[in-house]
Formats: C-alpha cells, structure tokens, sequence
C-alpha cells in the first residue's frame, strides 16, 4: 500500500514538474496592444461588429484588418480613444448608439425553453428547462442576442436606471473637433476676443 501511494506521489511530481516546463517553455507571448484595445472594449460581447467577441474585434483592429467604427455599445468615447491610442482618423460609429440596457424577463409569460440561456455570451440568464428564467443584472451587458431566440417574446430591454453606482461624469466635448476635451470646468472657456483663460 505505501509503495503505490509513494508511486502516484512520485508520477504527480513528475508529471506536474513537465506541466509547469511547458507552460514556462512553450508560453505564447500575447500583443500588448491587443491586450490595451481588448480592455478598452466594452465586453459586451455582443456581435454587432461582426467578430465573435470583443476579444477577436481587438486583434482585427490591432492588425489593421477591421476598423476602429465597429463598436456601437462603445458610442463615441470609445471611437475617440482608440482614435488616440492608434493614430487613426475618427470616424461615424456604424450602427446605432442606444443607451445602456438590461435585459428583464417576463417570468408570467416565460415558458423555460432555454433557448435565451444559450444564446446569452456572459451566461447572465439562470434557468432549468421547462423552470422560469431570470437574468443576473450584474453580469447582463445588454447585448440583445436573447431577444431573438424567444418564442414567446418574454424578454424586454430596460433603460438602466441613474443612481450612483451606474451614474458617470460625462466629458466634455471639444464639438468642433468632435474629441474628447479633458478642460478644466471650473474655468471659462476662451473666447474670440480674448477674454477670459486659455484652454
């Protein structure tokens, strides 16, 4: 019995001490700049861009094989940030930028299929077969691809409510170059005859 416990012991070494080579080994170094673009990214995973995530979105724009415009949930500040980071022109966002969302389910009219469950990328939709569904609002990144697949149309997208959590700052904008403006509020602007403090 104590030589098949030492025997296992001795092979788990072993075996481990292989895995840990190889991870150090065989390690891929990832693109620093695909790591940035993907954290700047709104993780919604939702599609729109045409990429199956934004991690893959990320590396298309890293490479210069997809455009910087593709984001809708990103809106505006994204596109100016990634403008800023790349070096590249700013542009329209294609599609349309809605205000941020969450999804809520109807659980009187909600029949169990399941099929919102799969369809979800963040798996913020709980539920057993043929049981109701719910949908966890911390992790629901209001990407909308649970709409489609329900039968019964159960699901509805609510506006997130403002409260102190969920309320940003917005930036100022410097609308004439239509960038972002990180001025100081608590100064006036300048005006065309000179008066009052640069920017």
């Amino acid at each position: 019995m104590l030589a098949a416990v030492l025997v296992i012991s001795a092979l788990s070494a072993l075996f481990g001490m292989i895995l840990g080579y190889s991870a150090i080994r065989f390690r891929v170094e990832s693109d620093p700049v695909v790591e940035t673009i993907d954290n700047m990214l709104p993780q919604t995973q939702c599609g729109q861009c045409g990429f199956a995530g934004c991690r893959p979105y990320a590396a298309a724009i890293a490479e210069g094989k997809a455009d910087i415009n593709l984001c809708p949930p990103g809106g505006s500040g994204l596109l100016t940030a990634l403008s800023d980071l790349l070096g590249r022109d700013t542009k329209n966002v294609e599609g349309q930028v809605r205000e941020k969302t969450l999804a809520r389910i109807d659980e009187n009219q909600c029949i169990g299929c399941t099929l919102c469950v799969q369809a979800c990328p963040v798996d913020a939709i709980v539920g057993a077969a043929k049981q109701l569904h719910t949908v966890i609002e911390a992790q629901c990144t209001g990407c909308e691809l649970c709409l489609m697949p329900c039968p019964v149309d159960c699901i509805q997208m609510v506006p997130i409510a403002q409260d102190l959590t969920t309320w940003k700052w917005p930036f100022p904008m410097d609308t004439a170059a239509n960038r972002l403006c990180l001025v100081d509020l608590a100064r006036p602007a300048a005006t065309d005859s000179g008066a009052g403090y640069a920017r």
